[in-house]
């Protein structure tokens, strides 16, 4: 399952964005520095408008959405890797994720406390990524002379990891994150091992106030984020309001829309984070349909079709033989299996068909 990490300095959103993504108030938010010791951990459903079009058309009333892990971790701050605020205990809830959603606070307020003294993403975004940086140094230092012993006794894996680690030290102390480092085919094994902080995908999350979200000129913050990522690591962002969303959790969806409406906005700011942290990572959604259920399932693209089957259980993948595979929007416009059938829209896959987003599937197999 897709791991999310909420990170940031203290103080700019995290644990108010957390209660927000998850519809829950379990993250305390106060206006001090590490109100957030232990980590709070939510199951957030993945925005899909089409599974209740699927469901009206099997006739079925339960819907199971895909779902990611949000995990809310306290704020990090300038000499993390040393151990500054509990940094030591902060960056290692940040190895256990799949993606970093790092807040970066964009609005100006005077009554809520910046630990640095003014509100600038900029520098905000550098100290936590030099933090990460700083801690993949140290990491990585301390595994050389562990394994320069090990491949003394001319072990090929210990030979490999070593030369890696030796030329990922030069890289990181040239100032370079982990996901800018080149390896071979052979070396992705090794270097998944590594749990490098720097190499995990971010999502910057531009936390800007809520007047903000309804003003046609941009937030001059918002816009020293963009020109900063277009310069440097090309990375994805999204901007919202961590108190409007939080607001919008005590109410029933359709309130939520109807003020948003008022608002002039079309979407809540949290289904952007949460789409776009379901993409970072090349995931997609197919779906199994019928009377008892409509769920979506996770795969990553690329993926073939018995890899797909073994997601829903092992023994589908193992006894795979075939697949029933129809579009989304071919099952929609034939109203159902039966109605794809009679037009030839539904297709028997073998072995080597790579699924696509939306694709409806009907697994055939043997135990």
């Amino acid at each position: 399952m897709l791991k999310v990490g909420i990170v940031g300095l203290p103080n700019v959103g995290k644990s108010t964005l957390f209660n927000a993504v998850t519809h829950t108030h379990k993250a305390e938010a106060a206006n001090y520095p590490f109100c957030t010791i232990e980590p709070n951990v939510g199951m957030v459903e993945v925005p899909d408008d089409r599974l209740p079009v699927l469901a009206k058309l099997v006739h079925t009333e339960k819907i199971v959405p895909a779902v990611i892990e949000f995990v809310d971790i306290a704020g990090l701050v300038k000499g993390a890797y040393q151990g500054e605020g509990l940094g030591n205990q902060f960056l290692a809830n940040i190895r256990e994720v799949d993606v970093i959603a790092q807040v970066v606070r964009c609005f100006d307020n005077d009554d809520i406390l910046h630990n640095m003294g003014s509100v600038d993403p900029v520098r905000d975004i550098e100290v936590i990524s030099t933090e990460l940086l700083l801690a993949d140094v140290q990491s990585v230092e301390q595994q050389v002379d562990r394994w320069a012993k090990k491949a003394k006794s001319a072990d090929k894996e210990a030979v490999a990891m070593h030369n890696l680690l030796k030329r990922l030290c030069e890289h990181l102390n040239a100032g370079k994150p982990a996901s800018q480092f080149d390896i071979e085919d052979d070396e992705a094994h090794l270097m998944k091992q590594l749990c490098l902080l720097t190499q995990k995908p971010v999502l910057y999350v531009c936390n800007v106030a809520e007047e903000d979200l309804q003003s046609n000129e941009e937030n001059h913050h918002v816009q020293a984020v963009r020109g900063y990522l277009e310069k440097t690591t090309q990375a994805s962002y999204c901007m919202l309001s961590a108190k409007l969303e939080a607001e919008l959790v005590d109410l029933s969806k359709d309130e939520a829309k109807e003020y948003l409406a008022s608002l002039n906005l079309q979407d809540s700011g949290v289904n952007e984070l949460i789409q776009k942290a379901y993409r970072l990572l090349g995931l997609a959604s197919y779906f199994t349909a019928g009377v008892q259920e409509v769920r979506a399932w996770t795969f990553k693209l690329g993926m073939k079709a018995p890899e797909c089957a073994g997601i829903i259980h092992t023994d589908f993948q193992k006894g795979f033989i075939k697949a029933e595979v129809v579009s989304y929007r071919d099952f929609v416009e034939n109203n159902g299996f039966l109605g794809a059938r009679e037009k030839g829209k539904v297709r028997l896959e073998g072995k080597e068909y790579v699924f696509q987003e939306g694709d409806i599937a009907l697994f055939k197999f043997n135990t």
